[in-house]
């Protein structure tokens, strides 16, 4: 994948190879841990298969990335998309749809906003205007891909987690997913790492007052040592505008 800020015209098309059916999706947790909390988490499906992650931010709202919703650059229908809400595990979750022609794409960022029926879920907190930091200590959540290889093979029925150590922008690890004075942060791992299937998903704060503040949303990882997140709070203004408040 290409830096990131200066080809939003691009973006779509080359992050739409990473979600296409049956191939695997964007960016799983390979390693972490089970979650044991995460009622904003929702699994994405397509078809019926398992696709990416998103994040509850209101009962009608769920917060995802936009290349999850592209096929070879297509825009993929609302009627094949199919989310899971209020369970840990995928397969307990209640269906929800999205609201016909709802969803909405961020202008600069790999971010897209989805309404949905309202659901029975405790939504996550949105940040303050403030970024994460170099040396933050983040969490990403996530149904993806477990192994390297076949990521299809080994999609979770649980959701996952894994730590994370926010970086430099200009740190030599962070080619691949950031510029200075991008909208993406970069992580590198600490105790795993999201892979296919985990695109879209929450980076959320840590900690028992900050556990439920999502941070970012994750877009692409190299399945070994850092991954890369749309940084939430360069978005608000666009997501307050998008859901009303």
């Amino acid at each position: 994948m290409k830096r990131r800020i200066r080809r939003l015209t691009v973006l779509l098309p080359l992050l739409a190879l990473a979600a296409i059916v049956p191939a695997p999706a964007a960016s799983a947790v390979i390693g972490g841990s089970v979650s044991t909390h995460g009622p904003w988490a929702v699994r994405m499906l397509l078809d019926g298969h398992p696709q990416c992650t998103a994040t509850a931010i209101t009962r009608e709202w769920v917060l995802s990335a936009s290349h999850c919703f592209f096929d070879h650059a297509e825009s993929i229908a609302d009627s094949r998309i199919e989310f899971r809400v209020g369970d840990l595990d995928q397969r307990k979750g209640t269906p929800v749809r999205p609201v016909n022609g709802s969803r909405q794409g961020a202008p600069v960022a790999d971010m897209m906003l989805i309404k949905v029926p309202p659901m029975n879920v405790t939504p996550a907190t949105l940040p303050g205007s403030e970024a994460v930091r170099p040396g933050q200590v983040v969490r990403q959540y996530g149904w993806g891909a477990t192994c390297q290889g076949d990521e299809t093979s080994c999609q979770s029925d649980v959701l996952k987690q894994a730590d994370l150590r926010v970086l430099a922008s200009d740190d030599a690890r962070c080619g691949r997913f950031t510029v200075p004075g991008g909208t993406d942060f970069c992580a590198a791992r600490i105790s795993g790492l999201p892979a296919g299937g985990d695109s879209g998903g929450p980076v959320m704060t840590t900690g028992t007052l900050g556990e439920n503040t999502i941070v970012g949303v994750v877009d692409d990882s190299d399945r070994d040592s850092t991954a890369g997140a749309g940084d939430v709070s360069q978005q608000l203004t666009w997501i307050r505008q998008v859901i009303g408040g």
